[in-house]
């Protein structure tokens, strides 16, 4: 569609709408935005616009006579495509696009798209670091932060866009191909929008709609539903596993990630070189190395790249190493359920620092994860008592009270030896100390560095 002098409904005012608007009034088009919250702001909305265009704000009701003045909508990704307002525009034949089917026409070059339930933020930024480093024109966009509608026009042919893609945003693509996908996983989430696991399978699963033999999907063979959906993609299937070797494909082979092909084994790295942590992390760069390869980036520059790569913010974080030590900034192990999955990721001997404000969680589970691996528990906040108590109910004994963040990360410092890990995994909010996870973890790495 030509989409100079079309008037354009962006329904939707945030990060995503001012992107879309800007994006049409960048190409010549009227965009028009829409935010079914009467209390929206009309001239806050114009100011988050760059300005260069004219652009009219509707809040609440939307007029029928703009409604019928229409020639195509673009819904941003938090809006549901079963809204009465959204079916009336099918039943009027507009066209419905989402941001990324807008953003996807307008750019150039190749797309590597990412979605799953978990993991797509680590992935999207691991596959995004491995084509920067190997390639001059890249850009990181959508689900991760950046919309992808904001790059749309800097795109060239020779571009790649690497791209975490959300059910949301699959629901409303036309032509969107991916030149390499990936469905990392699909456990339940987000059935308040789909209303059942079927139709969130089947959403997700739409990432390869447009693909052709040519092009390659990426998905991970334990995950049963994805293992089928392999055996009718038209695409080329690659499967990644961490628990077993395949024939062909990328696996986890003790320490080892090793791709195989048709024609040869090759090892990728030893775990014990990355600086991300935990199978689940395994996977993700697996899944990063398979997209990267199948996008024709060589062993030896993918290689460089994944074992530069640290993690996402405050999850598992690596900050740095001192004395023989490695820190660890998972401060996003808000509950106990996510801190475990930081205590699972260690593989060194470890001094753990929990403890923060009490959100009446039980700490039994997060202490048997210790399983042998934390040699001593260091805890702060209101709650150090109740997960001291609880620690020496499972016989843990070797814990030292502090009375803030910094005292802990000294006093570990202190007491660990060369070979150890010291992680901050709180398995408890932030709030009475610090604002958020992130300022906690923040503080975390400046002390540690000011050690």
């Amino acid at each position: 569609m030509e989409l100079k002098g079309k008037k354009v409904l962006v329904f939707g005012s945030g990060k995503s709408g001012i992107g879309a608007a800007d994006l049409l009034g960048a190409v010549g088009a009227h965009p028009v935005i829409y935010d079914g919250n009467s209390e929206t702001d009309k001239e806050a909305v114009v100011h988050k616009t760059d300005g260069t265009y004219g652009l009219e704000v509707y809040t609440g009701e939307l007029p029928s006579e703009v409604q019928k003045s229409l020639d195509l909508v673009v819904l941003s990704p938090g809006v549901p495509t079963d809204l009465p307002l959204v079916k009336s525009f099918y039943e009027q034949g507009l066209p419905v696009w989402g941001e990324v089917e807008l953003a996807y026409r307008t750019g150039k070059g190749q797309v590597l798209a990412i979605t799953g339930t978990n993991g797509k933020t680590t992935t999207t930024a691991l596959l995004g670091k491995i084509m920067k480093d190997a390639r001059d024109s890249v850009f990181v966009v959508g689900n991760i932060g950046t919309p992808y509608t904001s790059k749309a026009l800097e795109m060239k042919e020779d571009t790649v866009t690497v791209a975490e893609i959300s059910s949301f945003q699959l629901e409303t693509i036309e032509q969107f191909a991916p030149r390499v996908s990936a469905i990392l996983n699909i456990t339940e989430d987000h059935l308040n929008r789909h209303h059942t696991m079927e139709e969130y399978i089947r959403v997700k699963e739409l990432i390869t709609k447009n693909q052709g033999p040519e092009d390659t999907c990426v998905l991970n063979y334990e995950d049963e539903t994805l293992r089928e959906f392999g055996k009718n993609v038209v695409s080329k299937v690659v499967y990644f596993s961490s628990v077993r070797k395949l024939d062909q494909g990328i696996y986890l082979d003790g320490d080892n990630i090793v791709l195989k092909t048709e024609e040869e084994e090759i090892p990728v790295v030893n775990t014990r070189d990355l600086k991300l942590l935990g199978q689940h992390n395994y996977e993700n760069i697996m899944a990063a190395v398979a997209m990267a390869y199948h996008a024709g980036v060589d062993m030896e520059s993918i290689r460089r790249s994944i074992c530069e790569f640290t993690a996402v913010e405050h999850r598992i974080e690596y900050v740095t190493e001192k004395n023989g030590v490695v820190y660890y900034n998972d401060s996003k192990g808000t509950n106990p359920d996510a801190a475990i999955k930081g205590i699972q990721a260690m593989i060194r001997p470890t001094l753990l620092i929990g403890g923060g404000y009490d959100k009446e969680s039980s700490y039994d589970q997060w202490i048997e994860a210790f399983d042998g691996k934390v040699r001593c528990l260091v805890l702060i906040g209101q709650t150090k008592e109740k997960i001291k108590a609880a620690a020496e109910r499972h016989g843990f004994t070797d814990i030292i009270l502090c009375e803030d963040l910094k005292e802990a990360v000294k006093v570990c410092a202190a007491k660990a030896n060369p070979g150890d890990a010291v992680l901050l995994s709180p398995a408890c909010a932030s709030w009475g100390q610090f604002d958020n996870y992130e300022q906690r973890g923040d503080k975390f790495k400046e002390y540690v560095r000011n050690l």
